[in-house]
């Protein structure tokens, strides 16, 4: 309870202070007009412009009041249809969202890779730890779109690939996610990524399988088959809160009236690359041409546009 008042002042406090300055410039401005003080004025404006800036953080981190969005998230990437091409998209993802939490100062643990068959990758668990992290990132929830010239094809053909992010909130020890043993089953088999010799000798991978809800995850990148299990279960619990979250979102909707799809044609961003060059965020109308720098993990604007928009919808 203290921790929740504590942040609740937080939030709060910030505002009340943004809104004394604000009359405190008001006032100092009307002042400023009736003496004909102009370089009194100029400065006013520019402590002003300041306080406009304050002002767009203070509405950031409004969509960031979620009752998660302060945890850390797991990001899930898995390659659409379309072989080679999807699975060397999904990589580019995955190297994308690892250079973004780089960027931030996260730290972002890949807890299980699936390679492609000649190139990229099939799917990709990372655990990524930081400020709010589940907050920012739960914005790239969706179908991602590329369209560039194929490096796979010989005719230099034009190709359009697809990948689906999942991101959920990493669940802390304090919050109640019952997963009854009865409930699970526990496959282990040889870790298929680097490892010492012991690790290539026994089965350290384990994957878990949710009966009630038909969720599998599996981690195979720690040494051990009991901290592997760990992981997974973490991931797993997880999994479960985003299906709540997912099922609260979709009951909203319908009482709103609104049709809501989980399917693989919820695309939420393009990426071309050919003929010219541009991001598009669908849902927000956001665009860039300097794709360089997203998907080098330059994704701030992106993601901002993205919560400045959800602002005075419901928080799931």
């Amino acid at each position: 309870m203290m921790r929740r008042i504590a942040d609740i002042r937080a939030q709060v406090e910030p505002w009340q202070a943004v809104d004394r300055e604000s009359a405190e410039l008001a006032d100092l401005a009307d002042l400023a007009v009736q003496e004909g003080d102009v370089s009194l004025e100029q400065d006013l404006e520019a402590q002003g412009e300041a306080l406009a800036r304050r002002v767009d953080d203070l509405e950031l981190q409004l969509a960031l009041s979620g009752e998660y969005d302060r945890s850390n998230a797991v990001l899930a990437i898995h390659a659409g249809a379309g072989g080679t091409e999807a699975q060397d998209w999904a990589q580019m993802l995955l190297r994308m969202y690892l250079r973004y939490a780089e960027l931030r100062g996260w730290h972002a643990e890949v807890v299980d890779l699936s390679p492609g068959e000649e190139a990229g990758i099939k799917s990709a668990t990372v655990e990524i730890s930081g400020s709010s992290a589940y907050g920012y990132l739960k914005s790239e929830k969706g179908v991602h779109r590329l369209v560039r010239i194929s490096p796979y094809d010989a005719d230099h053909a034009r190709h359009t690939s697809f990948a689906l992010v999942e991101v959920m909130p990493e669940v802390e020890d304090d919050v109640a996610v019952e997963i009854k043993l009865e409930d699970l089953r526990i496959d282990v088999y040889r870790s298929a990524g680097a490892g010492g010799q012991n690790v290539q000798k026994t089965s350290t991978a384990v994957r878990l399988t949710h009966l009630p809800t038909g969720i599998v995850v599996s981690c195979q990148n720690e040494r051990s088959q009991i901290q592997n299990k760990e992981v997974a279960l973490r991931i797993l619990k997880a999994r479960i809160v985003e299906l709540e979250l997912q099922k609260r979102a979709e009951e909203q909707a319908r009482l709103k009236g609104q049709h809501v799809s989980a399917g693989w044609g919820n695309q939420i961003r393009s990426y071309v690359l050919h003929p010219y060059r541009m991001v598009k965020d669908l849902r927000t109308g956001y665009e860039t041409a300097n794709t360089d720098a997203v998907l080098n993990g330059e994704l701030g604007e992106v993601i901002q546009a993205y919560l400045k928009s959800t602002l005075g919808e419901p928080k799931a």
